[in-house]
């Protein structure tokens, strides 16, 4: 919360990370797949239990309940892909039931905007906000294939030469079960952090995948931009950063293979910083950025 090799690389290495290929899951039928799947209860209204498995300590994942109700609003809305999609998030997630609720805004040819929120329910059984957000969303597949850009992958070592969450100790106290379900290998370059030394830069990269070797699709992606350590690791900041805002843009439906993402800091003022994502595919594509505004707990 990434850098690059050929493309036969990059496919080698998610191979060994996700197990053998007949092993893999496929979109569709993978974890991230069942724990993001909702129940539509009636139009625009739906239902789903949030995993325990997309947690850190007990607060469910920011980027995992983008991706619920990413899910939500792709069955609500007339198009299937999510092109911006903008959260806020008002308090915390609880593993548990909950209900969404969507509101298409309008809908034209080419892209559909709509808004939904997540519920869940305090001690007297009264509904509270966790999360809202406004989507346009549009179809991938239909945009043209011009790209100008300045922008370039970022350079991380390959795969087998960067490090899990299994090589160093866990940088915030308590369980952080969503580490189970993702293939993540950082750059030993942003991980001043795990040893005591933060290089003061507020950088953060990645090799990012899902465990269970299925391949990335839009909605992973809203997962992805935030499934990595905070770039306050990196500044010298320890403990729970907290998400307020965050806002996702998908730029191309990614091709199969591990994605490199990238998070930058650049100012960090009054205990809020930025974090600035970029995720690349297996072939040097960005598909996806975004920017989220976040809460340090200063000592």
């Amino acid at each position: 919360m990434p850098e690059a090799a050929s493309a036969p690389s990059l496919t080698l290495g998610f191979a060994r990370a996700g197990g053998p290929a007949s092993s893999r899951a496929v979109i569709g039928d993978s974890e991230f797949d069942r724990d993001t799947a909702v129940t539509r209860r009636e139009p625009g209204v739906y239902d789903i239990d949030l995993s325990a498995g997309w947690t850190i300590i007990n607060a469910v994942n920011g980027g995992y309940l983008l991706a619920v109700l990413g899910r939500a609003l792709a069955d609500a809305l007339p198009h299937p892909d999510p092109f911006t999609i903008s959260a806020h998030y008002l308090t915390a997630s609880q593993p548990g039931p909950a209900v969404i609720r969507t509101e298409q805004v309008r809908t034209g040819r080419t892209l559909s905007t709509g808004q939904a929120s997540l519920f869940q329910y305090d001690d007297q059984g009264n509904e509270v906000e966790r999360i809202r957000v406004l989507a346009s969303y549009g179809d991938l597949a239909a945009l043209p294939d011009d790209v100008r850009t300045t922008a370039t992958p970022p350079a991380i070592p390959p795969l087998e030469q960067c490090f899990g969450p299994d090589d160093s100790p866990a940088p915030i106290p308590g369980s952080s079960a969503i580490t189970d379900r993702l293939m993540l290998k950082l750059d030993p370059a942003t991980l001043g952090w795990a040893l005591g030394a933060p290089s003061g830069k507020g950088e953060m990269r990645a090799w990012f995948g899902l465990a269970d070797g299925r391949d990335a699709d839009p909605l992973s992606l809203l997962l992805a931009v935030d499934a990595l350590p905070p770039t306050a690791f990196e500044i010298g900041i320890k403990g729970w950063v907290p998400t307020v805002e965050l806002t996702v843009h998908v730029r191309h439906r990614p091709a199969p293979g591990p994605l490199r993402v990238s998070i930058t800091t650049r100012n960090l003022a009054g205990g809020f910083l930025e974090e600035d994502a970029e995720v690349w595919d297996s072939e040097d594509r960005l598909v996806a950025q975004s920017r989220q505004l976040a809460r340090a707990r200063l000592a």
